[in-house]
């Protein structure tokens, strides 16, 4: 735009000097001339001073122009700035959006990932129920049989037993009406001696001994079934059963090791066993004493590889029955264990046995069977290379911990094998006087204890924190 005005004004500059000469040369011209000459010169001059207008137009144009354009120079500037301002805080937004949906995201997928745990669970739990109904119904058909057929036997024991008895008393009513030196018909003339520590047929001692045999019940319990049992173990006795250990009296347990306390249920409260499993488990024995400082138990023990976060857990959460603690072996089977007596504040001992020889199970409190089982993994095998952590339970591996399903309370002398315990080896754990050989992992091997978990060497389990 400024450019054309800017050759305008250079024609005119070069051409009013041009005309100038010209005019001043033709004033050597006669007089008879002067006179055109001068009106020229004036409408020169006229045209000049109106050229000097035009000009100081265009130069003032030219001016406010060159204003104009800086000042939109400036502007476009200052919009850039803000534009470039704007561009900043869209992106700030957009980094801040997706960090909020990638959290979202991982929330996402973690209450999916719990949200099939728990379905799997479920799903186990309706089966472990119909399968439990089932060998109940089972058992009680089985026990109704066992029942009627020695009631049967009993019923026939019986009518022998009183015929015995009858023919005996009429036998005893013969030899007394006889009298001394005779022989009641059917008898034989003499009766053998009796052998010194033998009741003779007439002591007071044997017809106690028809009295408790008439008066003997139509039925009775039926035997303990110590079928299936591995060799050295039985079944759990029964309360009013002569096997039934006494009430232990109170003493003191020591030299048990390391003490780990779990002060709350802080996520960060978490003891990790190194190196864990380094070859793959066919039966597995967890020992501990534990002493529990709320209304629930908590995860005791947590085993997690890449491939299933819950391959070995012995889980307990606020949302379960308290005192029960689900026994999970390869998510997501697992057995509900009731171990309501650790829930009252005190030390005690807890053994839990698994073999997948049949699958069998067996959990020790205390010395005491107080559950067992069978078909809970039966030839499973828990695979090596995982990570071990006691107190929390793994939702992937080394992480995902949730303050509901921690453990809060102390653990003392806790100690795997590789194989199962025998019920002597149980009872010596439990009681202090040994400590069984060959233990895969302890205590001793907690590599990395964080939050305010504490480590103490108590002499004494009466002594410790």
């Amino acid at each position: 735009m400024g450019c054309p005005r800017r050759k305008t004004l250079c024609f005119f500059l070069i051409f009013a000097p041009v005309y100038l000469h010209g005019a001043l040369s033709q004033e050597a011209s006669p007089a008879g001339q002067r006179k055109p000459f001068f009106e020229r010169l004036r409408r020169l001059e006229e045209q000049f001073r109106r050229f000097q207008e035009v000009t100081l137009t265009h130069l003032q144009g030219l001016a406010s122009n060159y204003n104009l354009s800086y000042n939109i120079d400036t502007r476009f500037q200052s919009l850039a700035q803000d534009t470039q301002a704007v561009a900043l805080a869209v992106n700030q937004s957009q980094a801040t959006l997706q960090s909020d949906l990638s959290h979202l995201k991982t929330w996402m997928q973690k209450t999916r990932r719990r949200s099939r745990k728990v379905d799997s669970r479920l799903l186990a739990l309706g089966a472990a129920l119909s399968e439990r109904d089932r060998q109940r119904t089972q058992e009680g058909k089985e026990r109704e049989a066992q029942r009627d057929a020695l009631q049967d036997a009993l019923a026939r024991l019986t009518h022998l037993v009183q015929g015995q008895g009858a023919r005996l008393a009429a036998l005893e009513g013969q030899l007394q009406v006889a009298g001394p030196g005779t022989v009641a018909p059917g008898l034989t003339p003499a009766q053998p001696p009796t052998l010194p520590g033998h009741p003779s047929p007439s002591s007071p001692r044997l017809q106690r001994g028809r009295q408790v045999l008439r008066a003997s019940p139509a039925t009775g319990d039926p035997p303990q079934d110590f079928a299936g049992h591995p060799q050295g173990t039985r079944a759990p006795p029964g309360p009013s059963s002569q096997w039934a250990w006494p009430p232990e009296s109170p003493g003191e347990t020591c030299d048990v090791g390391p003490v780990l306390v779990f002060p709350n249920a802080s996520t960060q409260n978490v003891a990790f066993l190194s190196p864990g499993f380094a070859s793959g488990l066919r039966a597995l024995s967890v020992c501990s004493w534990v002493r529990m400082a709320s209304g629930h138990l908590g995860t005791l023990l947590s085993y997690a590889t890449e491939e299933n976060d819950n391959k070995l857990v012995l889980h307990g959460r606020d949302s379960l029955v308290p005192g029960s603690v689900h026994f999970v072996i390869g998510d997501p089977a697992f057995r509900e264990l009731p171990l309501q007596p650790l829930l009252d504040g005190r030390w005690h001992h807890v053994c839990i046995i698994w073999t997948s020889t049949l699958g069998r199970y067996w959990v020790h409190v205390d010395r005491r069977l107080v559950a067992t089982g069978s078909r809970f993994r039966e030839g499973y095998e828990i695979p090596p290379g995982g990570s071990l952590v006691l107190g929390q339970e793994q939702d992937s591996m080394g992480g995902g911990f949730d303050s509901s399903e921690a453990f809060v309370g102390s653990m003392a002398g806790l100690a795997i094998w590789d194989r199962a315990l025998v019920p002597g080896e149980v009872a010596k754990l439990a009681t202090g006087r040994e400590v069984p050989g060959g233990a895969i992992l302890t205590l001793a091997d907690a590599q990395w204890v964080g939050g305010f978990v504490q480590r103490a060497n108590c002499s004494c389990l009466e002594l410790c924190p």
